[in-house]
């Protein structure tokens, strides 16, 4: 290649750079292409390339050119823990941890191979596998800070949140401007729950990274969700209308605002916010289903069921969602569409004894009486202190003629609720039954003696 060619390539490559520092990446991403263009056997401006389309999120292509780079140097392991490290962002674990292993064969002492492999386990659901990671590399770099951040994503998955908490402490000593990591500890202490400290320290940090970050929305919107579910209102609303001045299209920002207004039973401004939520994002969950809501508190249930079947097309991920929309259509008496809300509730969660409650009644109500049984057993397998399942279960068992198990039932319902008049009632309706059952099957086992002894005096008198 000429020298000025070459030249004229460095150049470029060099300008690359200088741009990619001053965050101009899709300036520096068109100098290095020009720079590869001329010489397309240099792998470190492939490398470079690859860390620019990084920077953009776009890991596909980023991985092509670590593997043209690759090809061009083998044995570079910059480029191997990168490539591997993008194998994992887009979910090619196989590919991950077999390009990880190739980096600790060519050097056993390359830290960064087992810090990167904890996120890698840690996705994969390997969380022991990601704590040996971890303790391979503090043998080699006691200090990393990379390390406590990575363990900390792993335990916090396992909802061992102090733990978390304590190796985010750790990773913010040893490297104070870690990213997010203010926003992390306020999530662990946020999830762990534990009282007002936990509570405390949770709204400490987060406030702490925002100061750092004021302009981040996805802390403003989980500090907004912490501020709404510590009842603190007014804060609560202040961060969903500051994500609105930052982006305007927030759908889920005018969502959380339309809940504040409908718990507060401003339910015009409510459904107004709802609407525009739905406009801005019409795949988005929960807007719908207030609307439906609010049409049955009006009474209005075809407008309610023409929200609810919307919803459905959206297919929210909360079992619980699913249930309350299934109970919401039992209300307006579309049977199918309820079956279907709560099948697919105990589908997500099959512990869900909600679910299985709503399936009984749907399925008395349809007249399947065998499977409104069955749907109750479950229900008091999970939750066996029900006194409504325990006693709208022995209504089934009343209806169906199987008195010794309503008569179960009742006796444990009154046992948890005696006072209840229905309760007592059933209960009464119930031994009467069993009573009379007792009389006729007293009759029916000597009705053809009393018939004998007719027939004989009969005979005789003849």
């Amino acid at each position: 290649m000429p020298f000025g060619s070459y030249d004229k390539a460095e150049n470029k490559a060099n300008k690359a750079f200088e741009l990619y520092e001053n965050g101009k990446e899709t300036e520096a991403l068109l100098e290095l292409e020009e720079a590869i263009e001329i010489n397309p056997s240099n792998s470190s401006w492939h490398f470079n390339k690859a860390l620019v389309l990084d920077a953009k999120a776009k890991f596909d292509e980023a991985i092509s050119e670590y593997e043209i780079a690759l090809q061009l140097n083998p044995n570079d392991l910059e480029i191997l823990n990168s490539l591997a490290i993008d194998y994992t962002r887009t979910g090619q674990y196989d590919l991950a941890i077999a390009t990880f292993e190739q980096i600790q064969a060519l050097d056993p002492n390359f830290e960064a191979c087992y810090c990167n492999r904890i996120i890698t386990y840690t996705e994969m659901g390997h969380h022991d596998l990601a704590e040996q990671m971890f303790y391979l590399a503090q043998q080699i770099n006691p200090d990393c800070a990379l390390c406590y951040y990575n363990i900390g994503n792993s335990l916090f998955a396992r909802g061992q949140y102090n733990k978390a908490i304590r190796c985010w402490l750790r990773t913010a000593e040893l490297e104070p401007a870690h990213p997010e990591i203010n926003y992390r500890t306020a999530q662990a202490y946020w999830s762990d729950g534990d009282g007002d400290e936990s509570r405390v320290h949770a709204c400490e940090h987060f406030l702490e990274e925002l100061r750092i970050n004021p302009g981040s929305v996805d802390v403003i919107f989980d500090f907004g969700l912490f501020l709404l579910e510590a009842g603190d209102i007014e804060s609560a609303k202040e961060k969903f209308n500051r994500i609105l001045e930052l982006t305007p299209d927030s759908a889920v920002a005018l969502f959380y605002l339309g809940e504040i207004a409908f718990n507060s039973t401003d339910y015009e401004r409510a459904v107004q916010l709802f609407n525009q939520a739905q406009q801005k994002d019409n795949t988005l969950t929960g807007p719908r289903y207030r609307l439906a809501q609010y049409g049955l508190m009006r009474g209005k249930k075809d407008e309610a069921g023409s929200y609810l079947v919307s919803e459905l097309r959206a297919s929210p991920e909360d079992a619980d969602t699913w249930v309350s929309m299934g109970s919401m259509f039992l209300v307006i008496g579309d049977l199918d569409y309820a079956t279907h809300c709560l099948l697919r509730a105990v589908d997500i969660d099959s512990a869900n004894a909600d679910g299985y409650y709503y399936l009984a009644l749907v399925s008395a109500i349809k007249g399947r009486f065998e499977d409104a049984a069955e749907f109750f057993a479950h229900t008091l397998d999970i939750r066996p202190q029900d006194v409504w399942a325990l006693r709208d279960s022995a209504l089934v068992y009343l209806t169906m003629s199987r008195l010794d198990e309503a008569a179960k039932r009742t006796k444990k319902a009154l046992a948890l609720a005696g006072d209840d008049p229905q309760l007592k009632a059933l209960n009464r309706r119930v031994r009467l039954l069993q009573a009379a059952e007792q009389i006729r099957d007293f009759l029916c086992r000597f009705k053809p003696r009393f018939i004998s002894y007719l027939v004989s005096r009969f005979t005789h008198r003849a």
